[in-house]
């Protein structure tokens, strides 16, 4: 007998988006200094951060955005410039911001096929297929040439790594290969024998070790660095990281908000909205790269969803303003719940600050530089607070943040002594000593609180005057 089944297009499940969205446009005209991104897409939290990864993974800077959403109707507006502050012109730079949009979204561009030749260029020379390695534990003066020395005994060669400290904590991202084959390590036993060990050099403090956490893993692509520095956000916050818990010379206590760190002066506000049901989140601090984008991987991974959102800058100064409730559709209204988000988004704001010397080092890609790089730093009492360290086919980039183990500035001296040492190898030496800034709290751009506020004082004005 033969049975028959109703046919189902299998392009129909995915019908309603492809109507009604993602739809990404690019407009040169709407403003006179700055690229326009607008995307709108019928879903329940909208491509914001898919959105973000984009234009953060092309070097981009973001200006200034807003976020709207009606009826479950979601709009990002986002202004853009390249890294000397002008618009994209380039045609292929703006085709390539429309299709990789798309393909977060899972779907197919018209213009997909004109794109492969600029796409191809933004690709890294790197490995394809690379040993990813996560690491977590409660930071110390010296960790970071630990396991980096761990890494080179255990004969791995470091691709790319990055580095975060916050409160206390250390988070890191390493990617690596086999020294003498270069190709990726799947080995379970080699992985397990690499987890013990830098497991042990974690371990070795007095604190809780419920914080150390080591994970090897195989991937077969590159991952962007916007995913990976994502990917340490989600292990700083895993580790509450915000509260502040762990003392030492090198973790700063959270305090409440407003608060200081590096020199610099933010402030974070958590309103209530009770007739719209949204908690607001109000951030001001000083403006860099990647402020939009590390507050809304915090958010998202809080489990947030934002409504309504407004962030501006001006004169180094940017504001945020975010309407958010749980993706479950319920206010979390108790004074624990504001603090903890409080906490959360001004830990957000704080894991790429580092003040101190900034160390740059460029060489030609070679094994064992890495670890040799580290300890001299750590025998002029030179601690690393975060690293960038990136290859690029025979090349490799390192960025070391570093700061004094006693916690005092970083001498002068000593910094130059150390250029002495390093500039006898192959290495370009770049150093940087970011000074402290101090910043007002003066109010500026566009709030919709501050709208609300404004007419609201505006009329009892009218009402008082005679």
């Amino acid at each position: 007998m033969e049975v028959c089944y109703p046919y189902f297009d299998p392009d129909f499940e995915n019908l309603n988006e492809r109507i009604y969205g993602p739809r990404v446009y690019v407009d040169n005209d709407d403003c006179e200094n700055c690229t326009v991104v607008k995307v709108d897409s019928l879903e329940k939290q909208g491509p914001l951060l898919e959105v973000l990864q984009v234009l953060i993974d092309m070097d981009l800077l973001i200006s200034k955005s807003y976020i709207f959403s009606d009826a479950g109707w979601f709009m990002d507006v986002i202004h853009v410039k390249d890294k000397l502050g002008n618009k994209i012109r380039d045609n292929k730079v703006i085709n390539y911001i429309q299709q990789a949009i798309y393909r977060k979204g899972g779907l197919k561009n018209p213009q997909d096929q004109v794109m492969n030749s600029y796409e191809n260029t933004m690709k890294s020379e790197s490995c394809h297929e690379r040993t990813a390695i996560e690491i977590t534990g409660i930071n110390r003066p010296g960790l970071f040439s630990e396991i980096s020395a761990v890494l080179a005994e255990e004969k791995c060669n470091v691709i790319e790594a990055h580095a975060w400290s916050h409160n206390g904590f250390l988070a890191c991202v390493v990617y690596v290969c086999d020294q003498s084959t270069a190709s990726c390590i799947d080995d379970p036993i080699r992985l397990a024998t690499i987890e013990g060990h830098l497991s042990t050099v974690l371990a070795n403090t007095i604190h809780d070790k419920d914080h150390i956490g080591v994970k090897a893993c195989f991937i077969e692509s590159d991952r962007s660095m916007c995913q990976t520095e994502r990917r340490l956000h989600q292990l700083m916050l895993a580790n509450r990281d915000f509260d502040g818990s762990q003392s030492g010379p090198h973790s700063c206590s959270n305090t409440l908000v407003p608060s200081m760190r590096g020199g610099t002066e933010k402030m974070v506000t958590i309103d209530r909205c009770i007739e719209k049901g949204y908690l607001i989140a109000y951030i001001e601090c000083t403006d860099r790269p990647k402020l939009m984008f590390d507050t809304v991987c915090t958010l998202t991974d809080m489990h947030y969803v934002i409504f309504h959102a407004s962030i501006t800058s001006h004169d180094q100064f940017a504001c945020q303003e975010y309407y958010i409730r749980h993706e479950d559709g319920n206010i979390k209204d108790t004074d624990e719940e504001r603090q903890v988000v409080s906490k959360c988004l001004e830990a957000a704001v704080e894991r790429r600050e580092c003040e101190g010397l900034r160390l740059e080092l460029c060489a030609r890609n070679s094994v064992g530089l890495l670890p040799y790089v580290t300890r001299t730093l750590r025998e002029h009492g030179l601690t690393v607070a975060r690293a960038d360290i990136e290859t690029h086919g025979e090349k490799t980039n390192n960025v070391f943040y570093v700061q004094d183990i006693s916690g005092n500035e970083v001498d002068m001296e000593i910094v130059d002594t150390l250029k002495r040492e390093l500039e006898s190898l192959p290495y370009q030496v770049k150093t940087e000593l970011k000074p402290q800034k101090q910043n007002s709290m003066e109010r500026v751009g566009f709030s919709f609180t501050n709208l609300l506020r404004s007419q609201l004082e505006k009329f009892t004005h009218s009402f008082i005057s005679p």
